[in-house]
């Protein structure tokens, strides 16, 4: 049986055609993928089923019949729910709270707050969803805060369920217990839409793959019948080196260093212990752990963000006792940040302002505080070409950039700095195969000019494909230092849940 259809959907925005003619048929009680770059019309797709958008034309039909979704009050009566990227939740309420929320059971015209925590815990035990109903969410995981999502749009009787990159900010092991989730929803007779770009992932939990590009259906592909490789080649057009390659530079001079460092993170408590480690010139050391090891206190000690109790950053043989990242930046560091659109673009701004920004007041940019616009558009269209950001267009805002065009973004602003050591922070999260190959086709490049790299990853694959070292933390500590050729991910993954130590390498 057919759940859902869409037929010759067409969505225009200014100077953008996200969905061109699109068709697709998705069956009831199947796992069904949609994979595409960044700006491949996948999400949108999916918000104009949702009702969050209205197309320019084309038809929808829900369970064969065909409907008009004006909104998403429309889309919910139709029992179509969507779990988006950036959760939809309130951190102060309980998840009872947030999954009853406009929907409350009433005692008369109170609000029968026992009633729904225990309508919560049936639902949670009828889909195996384990769950503490009067715990607050702020206190949850990003993994348990994603199950409420998913509560929250089952309480109101969803049988089609579209998850958004529903992994982009998982471990691996919340990764897996999201698996288990939508293959018992699956066996519950519910349909699931998972929009993705980790092929790995889709490889691992879809019955058939569609692939999406430039707007457009590229084709429709049982699991059996494909692999990660043309997958790859659907989505770019072209074959994705999904290898990174291995590239020898002799190591250098010391470029940035920790010693003893020890941090407390936002809420007082210590999140880094005495940890100290050192950067070369022309190698990535690579970071690896599962998020909450002390990899954001790491990050905001050397940013400013947070103050150490103990211990010392030094960027090449200079201790840095007044830490801002401006004091970093002028000392020889740039950044990628995990967060672009908070701390990697103003995303209000126009690209142009983006790439220049921390440049702006110099030479030729500025004269006497006079911006010149001519330097200025030479430069960033260079930028832009050289980066390969879609559309090369300066004057496009931030925020209407997809994910990886953001990033690249980012990427012309901080390679066109000048600068000895690179801050990497999870510098593929949410990014697609073709977007991800370009980063690492840059980390690179910074490796064969002699830069140091500290590169922060959750992808393990990632941090033992890049790396010329591997420091594992836990528990804020650095528990292992190994080389990727003289180690293997099993043996990584147990000092990450802190099951293994090993001592450092020699340098």
């Amino acid at each position: 049986m057919e759940a859902l259809a869409v037929k010759n959907i067409v969505k225009k925005f200014p100077n953008v055609l996200a969905n061109d003619n699109v068709s697709l048929s998705i069956e009831k009680g199947e796992i069904f993928a949609i994979v595409g770059e960044n700006g491949a019309g996948k999400s949108t797709l999916m918000k104009i089923v949702y009702g969050l958008y209205t197309p320019n034309s084309g038809e929808i039909f829900v369970f064969g019949n065909k409907e008009d979704i004006k909104n998403s009050h429309d889309a919910i009566k139709l029992k179509i729910g969507m779990v988006h990227q950036e959760f939809m939740l309130i951190p102060r309420f309980t998840v009872t709270e947030n999954i009853v929320l406009g929907d409350e059971p009433k005692k008369g015209v109170v609000f029968d707050y026992k009633r729904a925590v225990l309508e919560v815990k049936e639902l949670s035990e009828k889909f195996g969803l384990k769950i503490n109903p009067t715990e607050k969410v702020e206190n949850l995981s990003v993994g348990i805060q994603q199950r409420v999502e998913i509560l929250k749009i089952l309480r109101r009787g969803a049988e089609i369920l579209i998850l958004d990159e529903p992994t982009a900010v998982l471990t691996p092991q919340e990764t897996e217990e999201l698996f288990k989730t939508l293959n018992a929803l699956k066996q519950n007779g519910k349909t699931i839409i998972f929009i993705s770009h980790k092929l790995g992932e889709v490889m691992e939990i879809a019955d058939r793959v569609a692939v999406m590009r430039r707007g457009k259906v590229q084709g429709v592909v049982n699991k059996p019948d494909t692999s990660e490789k043309e997958l790859a080649k659907m989505m770019v057009g072209r074959d994705v080196v999904l290898e990174v390659p291995q590239v020898k530079v002799e190591k250098g001079k010391v470029v940035f260093s920790v010693s003893g460092l020890t941090v407390k993170n936002t809420r007082g408590i210590i999140g880094l212990k005495n940890v100290s480690f050192e950067v070369y010139s022309g190698e990535i050391v690579g970071i690896a752990g599962v998020e909450g090891n002390g990899q954001a206190e790491l990050v905001n000690a050397i940013l400013g963000f947070l103050k150490p109790i103990n211990g010392k950053i030094y960027m090449g043989m200079e201790e840095m006792k007044f830490i801002t990242p401006y004091n970093m930046r002028t000392r020889g560091m740039s950044y990628i940040t995990e967060d672009r659109k908070r701390r990697g673009l103003v995303l209000p701004f126009k690209a142009r302002e983006n790439v220049i920004m921390g440049q702006h007041s110099l030479y030729p940019f500025s004269n006497k505080g006079i911006l010149n616009n001519q330097a200025i558009d030479e430069f960033v269209t260079k930028k832009l070409e050289e980066f390969d950001v879609r559309p090369p267009n300066g004057y496009i805002k931030a925020e209407s950039f997809s994910g990886g065009n953001q990033q690249k973004i980012i990427l012309a602003r901080e390679m066109s700095m000048k600068h000895s050591f690179l801050l990497a922070s999870q510098p593929t999260r949410g990014l697609d195969v073709g977007a991800t190959e370009f980063v690492y086709k840059i980390l690179v490049e910074e490796k064969k000019k002699s830069k140091g790299v500290l590169l922060i990853s959750l992808e393990l694959s990632e941090i033992m494909g890049l790396s010329d070292r591997i420091l594992v933390l836990y528990g804020g500590e650095i528990v292992g230092e190994v080389m990727p050729s003289e180690t293997t991910e099993e043996e990584i993954g147990l000092m990450m849940l802190g099951l293994k130590r090993k001592e450092r390498v020699e340098q």
